[in-house]
């Protein structure tokens, strides 16, 4: 195929980014049709199938990103670079009911945890995991917040079509 030599450019592409890149944004920088990225991806993810290979390639946020196998953490933690950015508990709940009830207000959020949330509205904003959508039309006029895609990256989401079902979570 006279694609294949398109190979090696769209491995470095995904490398170089770092970020999840579209198949849209890829055809753009080849000048090649997207059913061809398309296709050349999926060679690609079954090149680094192979159990030798320490990079694998996931669909993500909307894109496409080059990553290292899940396997190799242990590995790659004794490297000493990997930073442990665990959310706290109070961080995880208050994430996962923005996620699930967006758009949603800190006094919403607030009344299904029962707790200020301050600080944790604060964390999270600074991690990129939430953002301001908008403001709710209502008195005072509060500030709506939802997830961005930094949470999405972050939890191998490829939109939030892809969370579970909120009742499947439920007792």
């Amino acid at each position: 195929m006279f694609y294949l030599k398109y190979k090696k450019h769209i491995e470095a592409l995904l490398f170089v980014s770092g970020d999840p890149i579209t198949i849209h944004k890829i055809a753009q920088i080849l000048e090649i049709p997207e059913e061809h990225i398309l296709s050349l991806i999926e060679e690609l993810i079954q090149d680094m199938a192979e159990e030798h290979r320490g990079l694998t390639i996931i669909k993500v946020a909307a894109g496409y990103q080059l990553c290292t196998k899940p396997e190799l953490s242990t590995t790659l933690e004794k490297l000493g670079q990997v930073q442990d950015n665990k959310l706290s508990a109070a961080a995880m709940e208050t994430l996962s009911i923005i996620a699930f009830k967006q758009p949603i207000t800190k006094i919403e959020i607030e009344n299904i945890r029962g707790v200020k949330i301050d600080r944790v509205l604060a964390t999270l904003n600074e991690r990129q995991m939430i953002k301001e959508i908008g403001r709710k039309e209502t008195i005072g006029r509060p500030i709506l917040y939802g997830t961005t895609e930094n949470f999405l990256k972050c939890f191998g989401l490829n939109g939030l079509q892809d969370l579970p079902p909120l009742a499947e979570l439920l007792p």
